[in-house]
């Protein structure tokens, strides 16, 4: 596996504490499906994880805190609630992709139900902006006004996804579009908010935002490479698992939009009623790999990447963190779960 930056387990330290202490204010009906999220709990033999997640989010709101010469604590508020509205959002897409596993085990709505799933979601949701604005003043304010921009935008973007659904072909910029949105808004979020916290620069601010919408395009190129060809014993889910859901990602969309022989078959396959069996996905692989969307996905991962560190250019910042965002970037974008 890909090593993970030390900054994440840093990070993971300080906010981890503070986000279950902001999970114990839920009612007890609550508490029980929402710790198992994150991995905290046990259910019906599925086993509690000593970590939830890569902690992506959370590193970058304290690192974007003591870039602009804050200690961490005060950008760790901002990583709890950006790490809330991130699992609400994940808890929704388990039920809306009909996903049965994440991390390993059983998701949310499978271990319990559709019903808890949901509520547990709305109920991260809320709980985000009831931590930001506990203990009100403009800095905070400030901050939740940029977590909901982020959100709406993360939800028209998860919206698109969806409707991509109903279209026979999705172009590769539409796809670059979609996860701007879904994915770009919530990193750029995170990625400034302990910087907004802090009350530095409008320079500083920007100049980490760009950072992290950028970083999000990357992360999700990276991803949709993953989701058809990573390996199912360090990704959690099966090979090829966004073809057997026919899920029109970079590299599909980038295939569908050509005139070839190869995007008229992977169209077929597309098409049909069911969901893909192995050998159809087997073949699917390969048609997509020879029409180039692999690479083409693998390019716009780099070109993303370039943007987001020459982004990190643009103002001036702590030496040390500095480094440390340059590091998570590179991590990005040679992850392999």
């Amino acid at each position: 596996m890909t090593p993970v930056p030390s900054t994440l387990e840093r990070a993971r330290q300080i906010v981890e504490p503070e986000i279950e202490a902001a999970v114990t204010s839920l009612c007890p009906e609550l508490i029980h499906p929402v710790r198992y999220h994150f991995g905290w709990e046990e259910v019906d033999g599925s086993p509690s994880l000593a970590k939830s997640g890569k902690g992506l989010r959370p590193a970058l709101a304290v690192l974007s805190a003591e870039a602009v010469g804050a200690p961490a604590a005060t950008g760790a508020l901002g990583a709890v609630a950006v790490e809330l509205i991130h699992n609400f959002s994940l808890i929704h897409d388990d039920i809306i992709d009909g996903d049965t596993k994440r991390r390993h085990r059983a998701t949310v709505w499978k271990a319990f139900s559709v019903d808890d799933a949901v509520i547990s979601g709305d109920a991260l949701h809320t709980l985000a902006f009831q931590v930001l604005l506990e203990e009100p003043s403009s800095e905070k304010v400030e901050a939740a006004s940029r977590l909901a921009k982020a959100t709406t935008l993360m939800l028209a973007g998860q919206a698109a996804d969806m409707a991509f659904n109903n279209q026979p072909v999705v172009t590769f910029e539409d796809c670059v579009s979609m996860e701007a949105g879904k994915t770009g808004a919530l990193l750029g979020c995170a990625a400034s908010i302990g910087a907004v916290l802090s009350r530095a620069q409008e320079a500083q601010i920007v100049a980490l935002d760009n950072y992290g919408q950028k970083l999000g395009i990357a992360f999700q190129a990276v991803d949709d490479i993953l989701g058809i060809w990573g390996n199912p014993e360090i990704t959690g889910k099966p090979a090829g698992n966004d073809l057997r859901e026919r899920k029109k990602s970079m590299p599909v969309a980038f295939t569908l939009s050509l005139k070839s022989s190869e995007s008229e078959e992977l169209e077929a396959m597309y098409a049909a009623s069911n969901d893909l069996n192995e050998l159809e996905i087997k073949k699917a692989m390969q048609l997509i790999e020879e029409a180039g969307g692999r690479e083409r996905t693998q390019d716009e991962a780099q070109t993303q990447l370039k943007g987001a560190l020459e982004a990190l250019h643009s103002a001036e910042f702590h030496q040390r963190p500095l480094e440390e965002l340059k590091e998570i970037a590179i991590f990005v974008r040679e992850r392999d779960h």
